[in-house]
């Protein structure tokens, strides 16, 4: 059988070549106006196609369609070349029996190619059994035009030298012949329509494998269907029509051989925006230009502007509806990225960030049809979330949140169901905001854990440092004073003078005491900030540093949470530290600026500035932290040279409003 494949693939290119050389050799006034039509096409390379899918595919039945169809056009096209050989020669009577194999032929490959191809691909199956009665239209309408040629009288004008006559005409269906041919080409058109649409609806019902092996052909059959109709109003693209037809057997191979490897539902699916963009805006273009015309008559001018500018506020819209409905068509449910989104945002307000991280991994995944979707999250909790498997040849996505990097997507290979698309261009910018939001909520819900660990370990510590101070200082003190008090009670009557000493010892405890009780009572918090208030407290950590630092305080500071005061007091203590220490600096400047809901705090110095490899230590890790555990920032920058700024933005409630 492969033999009979190889024949056919050999024998139907050397009969178009035949073909073209006898074409050739015509005189002028027997030469037709076009000598190449689809069917030459079909004749070079339907047979190869076909031959090379049944070396692979023994058993493909399209294969054997696509070679007897090519064959068939091969026939006609030398039949109808040795019909004007003959005619040109004077063999009238031979040039008339050519005309049979030539129409027969043309029938065949008409049949085989335009119709049955396109109703049984992919499977070798119709779509239903309703779609039989496409393939009867098809075969009535080609037989009728077939006998209708076959049986018709020759006309008497023709454009050559003299009618080629019709050794089988039938005198009695000259007058029908014009509407014989009317019904029989549109149903031929028809029934081509039908084809291509078969396509289409098995686009839309099969699996995603199956849309694979219909893209191809789809916009292979329906480009042809396209231009062959606009060929018979007007004839000058008619080499588009043939060239696009050398698509369909290799848009097939495609189909059955290769289908994973090209993306042709990127190619379909801005064909149809294109088109229909082009076909809508046209009619808006030239709608609006012919009303303006006859509301503005005589100025032209004016018309097309305005036509322009009416179909040019259709464009965006138009084209975005065309590509919903194109992703819908070619996806389904998961072909329109709105449609995604909206079932992200269902799922993010139904969980917490951790299970809406596992919510966008899913839904991305479906959505670009690949093996898998892992998103990881810097600093986050948890910090790498994956639907399905990467693997090792992975797509990064950075996720950028405000202009912060919060994580990257990465996306593995296309999955078995479909292929790469330009769908997931539109899929990822639709919902990679999405996870960005999510992945900067899980890093916010992470930092807030560990600020409540940080909170609750402090706290936990502060108390083991009371206890510690309290039970083997404080306490150790006063069990030693209270046994002074005894040995002073006992010694008084005997020894008047132990006594007192006792007592000066004692009275020295109680400054101790008195001592270790304001230092535990100034590590909870200054005792400056009761005393003074927070700007006079500022203002003497400014008069002790060196260099002196200049207060600016501007909005009323009064009210302020303690929290919020202890930690602009903490901070600016540390600053100053640092000036002193650090900084060599000649002139400091302390910026106090309150908002209505944020206070600002501002450390500046003219100092050294930072080095270029400059490493965060305890202090300004503090600083930082202090400001964190109030849901503020604290940012500490400077250029070597030019000093350094401790920038911190707390967001502030008043006391009033903490009550």
């Amino acid at each position: 059988m492969r033999g009979v494949a190889v024949a056919m693939a050999v024998l139907s290119p050397l009969l178009i070549v035949i073909a073209v050389a006898v074409w050739a050799g015509l005189p002028d006034a027997w030469t037709p106006a076009r000598t190449v039509s689809p069917q030459t096409a079909a004749g070079l390379t339907f047979p190869a196609v076909g031959a090379f899918l049944l070396f692979q595919r023994p058993r493909l039945n399209l294969a054997w369609l696509m070679c007897a169809g090519g064959l068939a056009a091969a026939i006609s096209d030398l039949s109808q070349a040795l019909m004007f050989r003959a005619a040109a020669d004077g063999e009238f009577l031979l040039a008339g029996y050519l005309r049979l194999p030539a129409q027969l032929g043309w029938a065949v490959c008409g049949v085989t190619l335009t119709m049955v191809l396109p109703l049984y691909s992919p499977d070798g199956r119709l779509p239903s059994p309703r779609w039989r009665w496409a393939v009867l239209l098809g075969f009535a309408s080609i037989t009728t035009d077939f006998l209708r040629a076959v049986l018709r009288v020759p006309p008497v004008h023709t454009p050559y030298p003299r009618a080629i006559p019709n050794p089988l005409q039938v005198l009695a269906l000259a007058p029908y012949a014009e509407t014989v041919s009317v019904i029989a080409w549109t149903g031929i058109y028809v029934s081509m329509a039908l084809a291509a649409l078969s396509l289409a609806v098995r686009l839309r019902r099969a699996d995603s494998v199956t849309r694979r092996q219909i893209g191809w052909p789809l916009l292979a059959f329906a480009g042809y269907i396209l231009f062959l109709i606009l060929t018979a109003f007007v004839p000058e693209v008619a080499w588009i029509a043939i060239g696009w037809a050398t698509l369909i057997p290799v848009a097939t191979a495609f189909s059955v051989m290769r289908y994973r490897l090209y993306g042709i539902d990127t190619v379909i699916s801005r064909a149809f925006v294109a088109a229909g963009v082009v076909a809508v805006i046209s009619a808006v273009y030239f709608g609006a230009g012919a009303l303006s015309s006859l509301l503005v008559s005589g100025y032209g001018q004016v018309a097309s502007v305005a036509a322009a500018l009416f179909a040019g506020a259709f464009f965006q819209p138009l084209r975005r509806a065309l590509q919903r409905a194109v992703d819908r068509l070619l996806y389904g449910a998961v072909g329109d990225p709105g449609l995604l989104a909206e079932r992200l945002t269902q799922a993010l307000r139904r969980g917490d960030p951790a299970r809406a991280l596992n919510s966008v991994v899913s839904v991305l995944r479906d959505g670009l049809a690949v093996e898998g979707v892992a998103v990881e999250v810097a600093d986050g909790e948890p910090r790498y979330i994956e639907s399905g498997r990467v693997g090792a040849d992975v797509r990064e996505v950075p996720l950028i949140w405000h202009g912060e990097r919060v994580g990257r997507l990465l996306v593995g290979p296309p999955g078995p169901r479909r292929f790469p698309a330009a769908h997931n261009e539109r899929v990822l910018a639709t919902l990679t905001p999405y996870a960005a939001d999510v992945a900067h909520a899980v890093r916010m819900a992470a930092d807030l854990q560990r600020s409540r660990e940080r909170i609750l370990t402090t706290r936990e510590e502060e108390r083991r440092r009371l206890r510690r101070d309290l039970h083997d200082g404080l306490g150790q003190t006063l069990s030693a004073m209270a046994m002074t008090i005894n040995m002073a009670r006992i010694s008084l009557k005997k020894s008047p003078e132990a006594a007192d000493e006792l007592l000066r010892e004692l009275h020295a405890g109680m400054g101790a005491v008195t001592g270790d009780i304001r230092e535990l009572v100034y590590g909870l918090r200054p005792p400056a900030l009761d005393d003074l208030g927070l700007v006079r407290a500022v203002e003497e950590l400014a008069e002790q540093s060196w260099p002196p630092a200049e207060v600016e305080v501007e909005g009323d500071l009064s009210e302020l949470p303690a929290a919020v005061e202890v930690a602009v007091y903490r901070i600016v203590q540390e600053a100053l530290t640092n000036v002193r220490r650090h900084a060599q600096a000649a002139t400091a400047r302390i910026v106090l600026q309150r908002e209505p809901s944020v206070l600002r705090v501002l450390i500046a110095d003219d100092g050294k500035g930072l080095p270029e490899e400059h490493r965060a230590g305890v202090g300004l890790g503090s600083m930082r932290e202090r400001a964190a555990e109030l849901g503020g920032i604290c940012v500490v920058n400077g250029e070597p040279g030019a000093g350094t700024r401790v920038e911190v933005m707390l967001p502030l409630l008043t006391a009033r409003e903490v009550a």
